[in-house]
């Protein structure tokens, strides 16, 4: 999984009391969900040492979800976390350093204001929830004029199986409920909260980044995650404001899954990235919309030099190609940008480009950059021949060995781009 660290599984009842893992209501295969903790186990520290989170979309009954716990126990072993770290305070979160070599099960858990009573054969809790008149999240993220308080229609009870709740432990699931909750029940929203002015033009722009700005405020790492689902949206937005799990589907590639392999190309790719101070400080008041920031800013220039062992078009047989280097920047909206190289024509083996690009980039510890190689037809269409997407902080003066990825992320060696990078 490229260094996954944070892993979505769909459990489902299966037969003969075996949870299954499936993507629900769809036409995909279903595995046994012992099978599929098997191949995590023994794949989830092959990548990277740091602890590994399986996120639980629960639909299975209370009687099979105590079979889930028996598996994740008995086949994770000690590899599972099923108690709190000693050291660790009752105000942060423990560190990934802490928990390296750990699974950590994310899941809604029985806690002292959710009822919870013993039944029989086994012992079950409910989990009360507020439902909206809402198709959940989505609903949201076509709000672009105005912040609604969502009315509740109804109250849902959720039985969960005390064993699988007992392995909950720092990782527990939250519903969003409403604006005025977050804001309530969110230290670093508190401290940081905005003013009905600020939120309403925060909504406009993007309801999306506003629900994560009011919820996601919980650790101070960006742990790597996955989604199962067949779109992804750019995660870019809400890395900005802070969030530390944005889910994408690695099935589908395309600018975001290069994004998500550049941001956590840093520190051995070990899956965590730390957050820039101004995201990290409780009492910062970074926004990522604004002009001006009170951060350092970076101006570099880029010299596209030349290529070498280039790969085709894919329908090309021949060398007819029309090579373009195009060099991106992703960040705050004000740092957001592109620029290109002119066309070199039938040359893919060692094309020169010997062109300079000049950034101007505010908020850096945020930025990504991204190499693309595209080769355009003579009717206008460009097709995407390799990438490669890092930190713009890991960019390194001097003359430079660009290696191009293709749209999977897998190496196209010894294809690369030569450049030279200056900065003060």
């Amino acid at each position: 999984m490229r260094g996954c660290r944070c892993l979505e599984i769909d459990c489902w009842d299966g037969d003969e009391d075996e949870p299954v893992v499936y993507h629900g209501h769809t036409l995909t295969s279903k595995l046994l969900f012992r099978t599929v903790i098997s191949v995590i186990g023994h794949y989830a520290f092959q990548a990277s040492p740091y602890p590994l989170i399986l996120s639980l979309e629960n639909h299975c009954s209370p009687r099979q979800q105590e079979v889930m716990a028996k598996h994740l126990t008995s086949i994770l072993g000690e590899r599972l976390l099923t108690t709190t770290v000693p050291e660790s305070g009752s105000r942060f979160l423990p560190s990934p350093e802490t928990l390296i070599g750990k699974i950590l099960v994310k899941h809604k858990k029985v806690g002292p204001t959710q009822s919870s009573a013993p039944s029989t054969p086994s012992q079950v809790g409910e989990c009360v929830e507020q439902a909206k008149n809402t198709k959940k999240i989505k609903f949201y993220l076509k709000i672009r004029r105005k912040i609604a308080e969502p009315k509740i229609t109804q109250v849902q009870k959720t039985e969960l199986a005390m064993a699988l709740s007992d392995l909950v432990i720092y990782t527990q699931s939250k519903k969003f409920i409403s604006f005025q909750h977050s804001r309530e029940h969110q230290k670093f929203y508190e401290n940081n909260s905005l003013s009905e002015q600020e939120a309403k033009k925060l909504s406009r722009h993007s309801a999306q980044e506003f629900i994560q700005h009011t919820r996601n405020f919980i650790t101070r790492i960006y742990p790597k995650g996955s989604r199962t689902d067949s779109s992804n949206f750019l995660p870019q937005e809400f890395w900005n404001v802070g969030c530390q799990m944005v889910a994408l589907n690695f099935q589908t590639p395309g600018v975001a899954m290069d994004l998500q392999d550049g941001r956590f190309l840093d520190n051995g790719r070990c899956g965590y990235v730390l957050k820039p101070e101004y995201l990290r400080t409780e009492g910062g008041r970074f926004h990522p919309h604004a002009q001006r920031h009170r951060t350092r800013p970076m101006f570099f220039t880029i010299k596209v030099i030349s290529g070498f062992l280039l790969p085709h078009r894919s329908f090309s047989k021949t060398n007819t190609t029309s090579l373009i280097v195009t060099v991106e920047i992703y960040g705050t909206p004000a740092d957001e940008g592109r620029k290109q190289t002119y066309e070199v024509k039938n040359n893919a083996f060692n094309p020169q480009w010997a062109q300079s690009l000049t950034f101007s980039v505010q908020v850096p510890e945020l930025a990504l950059l991204r190499f693309c190689l595209e080769d355009r037809s003579p009717l206008g269409s460009s097709e995407l021949l390799g990438q490669y997407t890092l930190p713009l902080t890991s960019l390194g003066k001097g003359y430079r060995h660009v290696p191009l990825l293709n749209k999977h992320g897998q190496s196209l060696a010894p294809a690369c781009l030569y450049v030279h990078v200056w900065y003060p």
